[in-house]
């Protein structure tokens, strides 16, 4: 049996979503209107500072996913009076929070866990802001039932009254990352 080479992993790494550098013609989801997004509106919304789109790239020009972070708030009535309580928010009209407006991964990439990877990349990146941008929660609009499902894996809760829009609260996003604050002490001491 002759040996074969081996193949190595492709490293992976969150960059901003930069038009002239990747590849968005060729990305494939399983949603359309999610391929559509990446290829016609995501650059127009960087622009108008309406969406940060971050893609998640093997090698600097294939996408292999993507999501979309903005600023949101929550109607503080949207929530259960016992949930506001328990996570001892404030008792304000609306909450601030991180909308993870769209996340989709790449077909080409299916089956390899990218989809918790682009999560868990999109959830850190929202605590790092949160730092500086006051945001109690993630929210995001599932686009279907197997999103929700995927979304309430991690943690995420059904926001009643809204079909498919759930929510993680942000001491919850902190519990996964506790080293953010310390990356983020080092950075500002070195600067």
């Amino acid at each position: 049996m002759a040996d074969r080479p081996v193949q190595e992993k492709p490293t992976f790494r969150f960059e901003p979503l930069d038009k002239k550098k990747h590849d968005r013609a060729a990305f494939s989801c399983e949603q359309e209107s999610l391929d559509r997004y990446l290829k016609e509106h995501a650059t127009q919304e960087i622009k108008k500072r309406v969406a940060a789109v971050y893609v998640l790239t093997p090698d600097g020009k294939t996408i292999a996913g993507y999501y979309t972070l903005s600023q949101y708030g929550i109607e503080a009535g949207e929530l259960p009076p016992e949930l506001v309580q328990q996570l001892h928010l404030p008792k304000y009209d609306r909450l601030p929070a991180t909308l993870l407006g769209r996340l989709a991964r790449s077909k080409e990439f299916k089956g390899r866990g990218l989809g918790e990877l682009l999560l868990m990349g999109a959830m850190k990146r929202a605590l790092e802001h949160s730092r500086n941008i006051a945001s109690v929660a993630v929210v995001v609009d599932a686009i279907d039932e197997n999103a929700r499902g995927f979304y309430r894996r991690y943690g995420f809760i059904d926001i009643p009254n809204h079909p498919n829009r759930l929510f993680i609260a942000m001491k919850t996003v902190a519990r996964l990352f506790p080293d953010v604050e310390a990356e983020q002490l080092l950075r500002s001491w070195r600067a």
